[in-house]
């Protein structure tokens, strides 16, 4: 895959400005100071062992060669399950749009993926999924694939044991209702006229997640609409449902208790769907401008919605709903956004759901940074002017809730400039950090990245993804958000992350926002002394980034918090010395740190036990020995297990460079951990 980045647009090279004179999150002078003498860690390599020396320098000299030739950045897949291919194929129906080729290939994809029970899940190892199965079944027959082939028949056997189309999740329904395929009455009113709430009001666009105000507006207008698309007898979905359509129950209280937040929205339903049924909508016209608006300003110049698949997609049937042409400019590049995100391999597409270059970027060159090798030093400047050029500059939706807090962010992708995320920008500047900052430039992006990142501290002390303060948990009883990820509430792992950041550029534990953010560690670190992973998979992955960020502070190592997170890790490693842990710990706590090992979950255990004192402990060495065990010839590891989330219980990840940066961080983590100790 070849991307451009931000800088390589028309009129869109950043320059660097001068600090705002404001007075906004002060950054103690203490910091301030060490920030001055900051140093470039090449030409320092440590006396590593032997084995260690090895292992790091095969790896480093792979990683090196991954480095885009060009623009400086690393870029690995980020694969999701086959429910974006069967969106896909979706959409180019929805939007009359004649790909043959390509919908041949996201179905080989679908196809290839096929459990043998005839389902799909949604992460690797896991169980078949019903809601992806139902999305696949349906995407196939679009393709042109009968109903009576063997792979449908398993798919359709599948569906009907696990109940049917009435166990959808309810955003697989929505799509099926676009088709005519499953009745309006089953889909929650979502009444457009929501787009009108003030910023300030208890319900509002701006209480939801950045990712799901993204997809629900535009959702609110196809809703709204309803439109119709006729289908050939071959496509329709009659054959999986174990009722007749015209006999099933569509209501949306039958199975709720009957005093819940979600039986009062049930209830609240009955009357918005009445409602709807008068022809008279005195403010139905101005919401579906108002919501047209909104679209067509929060798509950047890229083309891209949130640089996210459902928000692009959303908005592309949201548009051609309100009657806009395939030519029209804001389709026309949606749809290039959507397609620069497939990975074509042969006889098949991979449809994915965004691209990581500023995430991998950031790891790889703390990676190769921890390494001090002098051959690393182009690649790294490379990589630090790519990191720099992408830093956005202009206020997204995150200025909603802080207005007066100057930009200064990073996204995830190449092009999302109204949705910078807290982690990515966490790690941009620790990795930014271990550059020179000799040039005034540097440092100035540096400042301003930071300024930023300290003002998205939430009330509780913590820090969620995207922005300040959207933890109401009302809306996880919305019936339309039967997945519950409309919110973005403080995690351990984002906090754990701003918290490194912070004590690699020289806070301590007597700055205000270090201590707020310890506070909220302490409060929800787990019985068993582990700390949820929002954005990895997942008690390991929390632990991890909570044990490195407290090492940067000088947390002491035998504080009870410390040693039960520790305790957490020593218990759950494998016989053949790594850790592992399946994205099944999500829906049973009961998993949680247990699970296959893998390469990019045993760097994470050995992060965690390196940064709190224990680089000489045995179990260390046995998670160092299983990383030389299972190193390629090429010098790197690799994993068909998914340690990546995006929502809990609903969406996982495979970063395909997940297996290759993080076990090179850890050995030479371990390495410099070593010497150090020698001394």
């Amino acid at each position: 895959m070849r991307f451009p980045s931000r800088s390589l647009l028309p009129g869109r090279r950043l320059s660097f400005l001068r600090s705002s004179t404001q007075n906004q999150n002060p950054i103690p002078q203490d910091v301030l100071d060490g920030l001055d003498r900051a140093q470039t860690l090449h030409g320092r390599t440590p006396d590593f062992p032997d084995d260690v020396r090895e292992m790091v320098r095969k790896a480093e000299v792979h990683v090196r060669t991954l480095q885009d030739p060009g623009e400086g950045f690393w870029l690995g897949e980020l694969e999701a399950d086959v429910s974006l291919n069967a969106e896909y194929i979706l959409l180019l129906r929805f939007m009359d749009i004649s790909r043959p080729e390509m919908v041949r290939k996201l179905a080989n994809h679908i196809l290839n993926r096929q459990l043998e029970d005839g389902s799909w899940n949604i992460c690797h190892g896991g169980p078949g999924n019903p809601s992806a199965t139902i999305e696949s079944y349906f995407a196939l027959k679009l393709a042109g694939h009968r109903p009576d082939e063997p792979a449908l028949e398993k798919a359709r056997r599948f569906i009907l044991d696990a109940g049917g189309v009435m166990k959808a999740r309810m955003l697989t329904k929505i799509y099926l209702a676009y088709f005519g395929q499953f009745d309006w009455r089953g889909i929650p009113q979502m009444p457009i006229e929501m787009i009108f709430m003030p910023k300030g009001l208890y319900f509002n666009i701006y209480e939801f997640a950045c990712w799901a105000r993204a997809y629900t507006v535009p959702l609110l207008v196809i809703n709204a609409m309803r439109p119709s698309h006729t289908l050939p007898p071959e496509a329709e979905l009659d054959d999986i449902y174990v009722i007749p359509r015209d006999q099933e129950d569509y209501s949306l209280d039958k199975d709720l208790k009957p005093i819940s937040w979600e039986n009062l929205f049930a209830q609240a339903d009955k009357i918005l769907k009445v409602l709807e049924k008068s022809p008279i909508k005195p403010s139905r016209g101005a919401a579906l401008r108002r919501a047209e608006r909104w679209i067509l300003d929060h798509q950047d110049e890229s083309g891209d919605w949130g640089g996210i698949f459902p928000a692009i997609s959303n908005s592309l049937m949201a548009l051609k709903t309100l009657g806009y042409s395939l030519d029209h400019p804001a389709i026309v590049k949606g749809l290039a956004a959507l397609d620069r995100f497939q990975i074509e391999d042969g006889d098949v597409i991979r449809q994915a759901p965004c691209v990581s270059p500023v995430w991998d970027t950031a790891w790889v060159m703390l990676a190769l940074s921890e390494g001090h090798r002098e051959e690393s030093r182009d690649a790294l400047e490379r990589g630090a002017q790519f990191l720099a050029s992408n830093q956005i500059r202009r206020k997204g939706d995150w200025s909603v809730k802080d207005p007066d807090l100057e930009p200064g962010g990073w996204a995830f992708q190449f092009h999302n400039d109204f949705y910078p995320d807290i982690d990515d920008s966490a790690v941009v500047l620790m990795a930014l950090s271990n550059q020179s900052l000799s040039d005034p430039e540097r440092k100035e992006t540096l400042l301003r990245g930071l300024r930023w990142l300290l003002g998205m501290q939430n009330d509780d002390g913590g820090w969620g993804a995207f922005e300040k303060n959207v933890d109401n948990p009302i809306y996880d009883h919305l019936l339309f958000n039967d997945c519950k990820n409309m919110l973005d509430p403080s995690t351990p792992d984002v906090t754990a992350r701003v918290l490194e950041m912070m004590g690699r550029l020289g806070f301590t534990q007597e700055h205000e926002p270090v201590k707020r953010a310890i506070a909220y560690i302490e409060r929800v670190q787990e019985s068993d002394g582990s700390w949820f992973g929002r954005w990895g998979v997942n008690y390991i992955y929390g632990t991890w980034s909570v044990l490195a960020a407290l090492q940067t502070i000088d947390f002491d190592r035998e504080s009870p918090m410390v040693r039960r997170g520790v305790g957490f890790l020593a218990t759950r490693q494998n016989p053949d010395g790594g850790w592992g842990e399946s994205c099944l710990s999500y829906d049973d706590p009961k998993q949680a740190g247990r699970g296959i090992s893998t390469a990019s979950q045993t760097a994470w255990a050995l992060l965690g036990l390196i940064a709190s004192g224990y680089e000489k402990a045995p179990i260390v060495r046995q998670g160092i020995e299983f990383l030389r065990r299972t190193q390629n010839d090429q010098g790197v590891w690799e994993e068909e297990e998914w340690t990546g989330t995006g929502f809990p219980g609903a969406f996982y990840l495979r970063y395909h460079y997940y297996c290759i940066y993080f076990p090179l961080l850890a050995i030479t983590r371990y390495g410099n951990s070593l010497a150090a100790s020698s001394k």
